[in-house]
């Protein structure tokens, strides 16, 4: 159950990001930091979920799903990036640079509260 501590860490912090990020720069500083972390939140989310179906089977998951899986969770947030580019017209970079980074480091906290 790591996986879900750890998107539930990310979605944690993209929110924090995204309020802090709404005070420096305003509302479109805000939905800007929550665009990046989507961006990131969302594919990983679909990742853990599917890794957790697997691994429920009676083979349990191969190494294929997981590199398969995890391309996909990589093109996911490519294209979910340049989705935001395109579609947000006021969108705030540094601030969705802010939840994009934000959101990728929560998974070391999810590392390092399982060893306390």
């Amino acid at each position: 159950m790591l996986m879900f501590r750890a998107v539930l860490l990310q979605i944690v912090a993209t929110l924090a990001v995204a309020v802090i990020a709404g005070i420096l720069a305003g509302k479109h500083g805000a939905v800007s930091a929550a665009l990046g972390g989507a961006a990131i939140v969302l594919p990983n989310s679909l990742f853990a979920l599917r890794l957790y179906v697997e691994s429920r089977k009676p083979g349990g998951a191969s190494p294929a799903v997981f590199f398969i899986g995890e391309f996909m969770k990589v093109a996911a947030t490519i294209a979910l990036l340049a989705a935001a580019a395109s579609l947000y017209r006021d969108l705030h970079w540094l601030a969705l640079i802010a939840g994009l980074v934000v959101a990728l480091k929560a998974n070391l906290l999810a590392l390092l509260s399982k060893k306390f």
